[in-house]
């Protein structure tokens, strides 16, 4: 019986109620009555049910089809602006225990290199990310009781923090291990993780027990409750994801926003962050060996529903997409960008990028530099930001500044002062030139007088290199 107050999985995520959803969905995607009266609701944006975003996703309606991309857009320039946060992941170790049969860290892959960083080489990897300009990284590490035991990960943690390196520093340390017990979570939280991100995969539970065959990940029901223990645990921003391709879409669209309508009803405080990954090529592992794929169309309307169902969240695409489909969805939704990318462990320090170890290909090879002005370019502020978190508007407060709207008044003369530290330690002569002329036409959209003065006062001292100013 679908509940989403409940605390079992198969309850907040109901089987039935999904199969429901998706029938109810084509009896009605070309009630376009019923399709204007969701779109509508939509503008308000308080979101949509899990049903109203389900019957938009079937629907095939050209004319609404478009209706649905300009409110995907009005709704992420009211909640973001023109605003891109960049980050990077920071790969620890690939032991894996494991048998994901759609990740090349499966225990009985025999192909590929097996490394962990030891504190040393992460004290490495991060000055590499520093100097890239890089402010926020967020860790991955396959999950192997021996080899990535939690002490492991807060010793990372601990010496990404204490790395100072130039005008370099990392101020915030996402988090994206595998599902683990209350206690555990809380000891992140004592290390000053940022967001916990951990991506079910899918939400059918069949086919969720067949793709992990082995391993404690085969438990479906543990690790799809996982962010009620990160929550109980004292981490109030969490991060979802599917990894679209090895089930049918329309299932998982329904299961993610069932899985942020639990949180909500909960804990009060929806997902921080969606991720959209998609599955690609790696080492031991052929994408096309799943028969779920999705077109780019597809996926782009995806981002706009999601957008639209779930308005308050910060959408991720990482670098698993190539340029063209970053470019196309940025509009629609996408809040958060990784740039510089390397997915194998040791990856960055390295001159060339290395493949042996990679958890899979990167199809946006451009440098972080490449990116921030390709972004600006485009009309978009990259943002290096992380002032919400050490000022502690996470969860619920952080919710309801971005509910209200007033969350702009922070978040948009953080990202030009942040945007103008990374031009004067990191960037080159033209990606600086290009953010110069930015920022100061982005100076004048800041709405209150007082702001904006002492934005550009403190974007003077950042010339003078005074660093880290923040609303």
């Amino acid at each position: 019986m679908y509940n989403p107050r409940s605390m079992k999985a198969t309850e907040f995520i109901d089987h039935q109620e999904i199969l429901d959803t998706l029938a109810y969905a084509d009896a009605h995607k070309d009630d376009l009555q019923l399709v204007d009266a969701i779109l509508e609701k939509a503008k308000d944006c308080k979101g949509l049910s899990h049903r109203e975003a389900s019957v938009l996703l079937a629907c095939e309606n050209e004319t609404r089809l478009q209706r649905m991309y300009d409110l995907a857009k009005e709704i992420k320039l009211r909640f973001y602006g023109n605003r891109i946060v960049l980050f990077a992941p920071l790969y620890l170790s690939n032991y894996c225990v494991n048998g994901c049969v759609y990740c090349p860290y499966h225990a009985k892959n025999k192909h590929i290199g097996r490394k962990k960083l030891t504190q040393e080489e992460v004290a490495r990897e991060v000055i590499a990310l520093q100097d890239m300009g890089h402010k926020r990284l967020a860790i991955e590490a396959g999950e192997d009781p021996k080899n990535n035991p939690i002490e492991y990960i807060l010793e990372c943690i601990k010496t990404i923090y204490s790395i100072h390196h130039k005008n370099g520093d990392i101020r915030r340390v996402n988090v994206n291990i595998a599902a683990t017990t209350v206690e555990e979570y809380r000891m992140l939280k004592e290390a000053g993780i940022g967001t916990y991100i951990l991506f079910q995969e899918t939400y059918h539970k069949e086919s969720y027990e067949q793709l992990h065959p082995t391993g404690p990940k085969h438990n479906y029901d543990y690790h799809t409750e996982a962010m009620d223990r990160a929550m109980e645990g004292g981490i109030d921003d969490v991060g979802l994801g599917v990894l679209f391709g090895l089930e049918r879409y329309r299932y998982e669209f329904a299961g993610l926003l069932m899985h942020a309508e639990h949180l909500e009803a909960v804990h009060g405080v929806g997902p921080h962050t969606i991720s959209v990954p998609r599955v690609k090529h790696a080492d031991d592992i052929d994408p096309s060996a799943f028969d779920n794929g999705i077109s780019d169309d597809t996926f782009a309307k995806i981002c706009a529903l999601i957008r639209i169902a779930v308005p308050y969240t910060g959408m991720i695409i990482s670098t698993r997409e190539g340029q063209t489909v970053r470019e196309r969805v940025l509009p629609l939704g996408v809040s958060q960008i990784s740039g510089g990318s390397r997915t194998s462990v040791g990856g960055y320090e390295e001159e060339e990028r290395p493949t042996d170890t990679e958890q899979f290909d990167v199809s946006d090879q451009r440098t972080l530099d490449e990116v921030v002005r390709w972004l600006m370019e485009l009309g978009y502020i990259p943002s290096f930001c992380t002032a919400c978190y050490r000022e502690s508007r996470t969860g619920d407060r952080f919710m309801s500044l971005c509910k209200s709207g007033q969350i702009q008044n922070c978040c948009h003369p953080n990202a030009l002062m942040t945007l103008k530290e990374y031009l004067m330690d990191y960037a080159a002569p033209e990606t600086k030139a290009i953010g110069e002329a930015l920022i100061q036409a982005e100076l004048q959209n800041i709405p209150k007088d007082k702001v904006r003065e002492i934005c550009a006062d403190h974007l003077q001292k950042i010339e003078q290199g005074i660093r880290d100013f923040r609303f």
